[in-house]
Formats: C-alpha cells, structure tokens, sequence
C-alpha cells in the first residue's frame, strides 16, 4: 500500500484546561499519551508516517503546516454541546480527508436524548425517556420507577454511579439537582433497564447508496452489508452490584483494567444476529462512517429483549482496556491491524486506495 502522511488528532488529559469549577471527571474521556503513542506506533507499523497533533485553536496553523494526506481523527473536544463535531467541522472547511463520522452524526450522537428521538422515529427499541432542563419539572406519565439519570451529553460513563438508579421522586430530584448543577447541562431520564449490558463494534461502511433509514423490509439483507460486526462484549457487573450496579464513570476509568470483559458475551447465535441488525440500524440512520459501538441493555424481565442506549461514532482505542479493541482482539484483530483497518476504511471511503 501506498505510504500516506497521517496526523493523529486527540486531546490529551495533559492538556486539558483546568478550573476548581469543573466536576472531577469533566476530562474522563480524554486520551492518555500512551494511547497516541500507540496509534501513532500502530500507523507506523502500517507503512505510514503519522504525527500526534493536539486538537485545539492551533490546529489550523499545525496542520497547515504539516500537509497530512488524511487526519486520524480521535478528538473529543473540550466545550460545546457538539465539542465532538468542532475538528471535523475545521478539516471540512479545510478539505482535508479524516477517519471516522462526519460532522451531524458526531453532534447528533454526543446528544443522548435527540439520538433517541431518532431511534423512537424509526422504532428501535430504546428505553423510554424524558429530558429534564430544571429539577422541578413534571415527570411524564409514561415513566415509571425504577429510573436512570445521567448527563444527555457526556461520555465514558460520566456522571454515571449507582446513584443513578432512582426508585422515587425523593431520589429522582435529588439526583436531578446533581446532574444538572455538576454538568450545567440538562439531565437525561429514561426507564432503568435491570439486566445485562452488551456492546457491539462495527467496523466498515454500509454499501452505498444508504439513505439514512430503514427499509421497510426488516429481513433485508443489505442494511447490514459492508460492516464487519465485532464479537459482542458482555461487562461482567455481578462483583459490582452492591457498589456500582451499573457500568459506570469509576468502573470504566479507575479499575478496567480489573473487569471481566466476556468476550464473546455468552449468547445464543439467534440474540447475537439480532443486535448485529439492530447495531447495524443504528449504525444507518444516524450515519456513522468506518467505526462505532453501539450499547444495549437486556431485559432480564422481558425476556432479555435488547434496548438501545446509545451509539458511540468515536470509540475509544486504548489497546487492553476500550471495548471496541477488546472485541477486536476477540476476533483476532490486534490493535495495529484495527488501527490501520479504521484508517483504510476512511482511505476508500475516500478513494485514495
């Protein structure tokens, strides 16, 4: 393959501004220099020549500089609802080819709540919810205890403890005033879900032309062709009920590496086939490109029906600790041939190969 000039775009905890107003965990989702390093070593090892770059006001005048051929772009961003969509936005202006979900679906999919609007439109299943901008406001009939509450935009389990689940309206508000003071953003509310929480990856793009919605057909086939689905992963939550219940903001950042990961998650092959349908549907319509993880909760007391909670374009790829690198490695991918499939993917998604 061709050698091709990649700048690896992210922000470092390292660099994160700091402020006594910030939550303690406002920068958990944030990259380590050993996860650029290992990105940076992976690309190498594929041929190419790759350079971190911080992605912050300079990265114009960096990139400008460096010429890169295509950004591998891990960025979240530091403030604004769409923190995640600002160095896509910037290498669009500047015409310069990046891996991963373009600008709407990075905004769309940091948003919780509008990704479930989304969802609730096409009728995937995902668990009913209610948006709540002050702690005083009336909770929806359709909602009933026990409930989750959690920030609707924030990631890595952010605001996310065993304190989240809420069985009455004492407990409700309580954790409402949290949320909302601590994040300064309105607090998601949605029907806890008691039961296992399974995530899929998916590597690839759909074949083409995708509009972004289902066919009316359920059983067709080519909603799920060009994505390579990743073994399912099952969080092992049992030595964790009594502190945590759920997987939370202190398991995914403080102890991951002591976590039993099961993967492939212990399930039948007719449940596996159909998260892939419904991670590959969500994949579609909210227009994920060359990577994504797409989490579920099932309902031990429905017959382990699955739910959508969320869908994540930018997945963390920190190697023996993210999820997606965890399935990759199930599978047989180690991280330098994930690494370098994401960025092929973008390559001819692109036609620079």
């Amino acid at each position: 393959m061709k050698q091709f000039r990649v700048a690896v775009l992210a922000n470092l905890k390292k660099n994160a501004p700091v402020s006594e107003d910030f939550p303690a965990d406002v920068w958990a989702d944030l990259d380590s220099e050993k996860t650029i390093n290992a990105l940076c070593n992976a690309l190498g090892e594929g041929g190419h020549e790759a350079e971190f770059f911080e992605g912050d006001i300079g990265l114009y005048n960096s990139l400008t500089s460096y010429k890169p051929d295509i950004c591998f772009n891990i960025c979240e961003g530091h403030f604004g609802d769409a923190r995640e969509a600002q160095v896509p936005a910037l290498l669009e202006m500047m015409r310069i080819p990046y891996t991963g979900s373009r600008v709407l679906t990075l905004a769309l999919c940091l948003d919780k709540a509008m990704t479930k609007r989304v969802l609730c439109w096409h009728d995937l299943p995902t668990p009913a919810f209610q948006t709540f901008e002050r702690v005083d406001e009336l909770l929806q009939g359709d909602l009933k205890f026990p409930l989750f509450v959690k920030p609707s935009s924030e990631g890595t389990g952010m605001g996310v403890s065993a304190k989240s689940i809420v069985r009455n309206e004492d407990e409700l508000r309580e954790q409402l005033a949290i949320t909302i003071g601590r994040y300064k953003q309105p607090a998601l509310v949605e029907t806890f879900i008691e039961g296992r929480e399974v995530t899929v990856g998916l590597l690839g793009n759909l074949v083409g032309p995708i509009a972004r919605r289902l066919p009316e057909d359920p059983t067709a086939k080519r909603i799920k062709a060009g994505l390579n689905f990743l073994p399912p992963m099952e969080v092992d939550l049992k030595p964790y009920l009594e502190s945590d219940a759920v997987y939370s903001n202190r398991l995914k950042v403080d102890v991951p590496d002591q976590i039993n990961y099961m993967c492939p998650a212990p399930l039948d092959e007719v449940m596996v086939q159909h998260l892939n349908w419904l991670a590959a549907a969500v994949f579609r319509v909210t227009g994920c490109l060359d990577v994504a993880r797409v989490d579920f909760r099932l309902d031990a007391n429905d017959h382990w029906k699955p739910y959508i909670l969320e869908v994540n374009p930018l997945p963390g790829l920190s190697p023996g600790i993210s999820d997606i690198v965890i399935e990759a490695d199930a599978q047989g991918i180690g991280h330098t041939e994930l690494v370098n499939t994401i960025l092929e993917t973008a390559l001819e998604r692109y036609d620079m190969i």
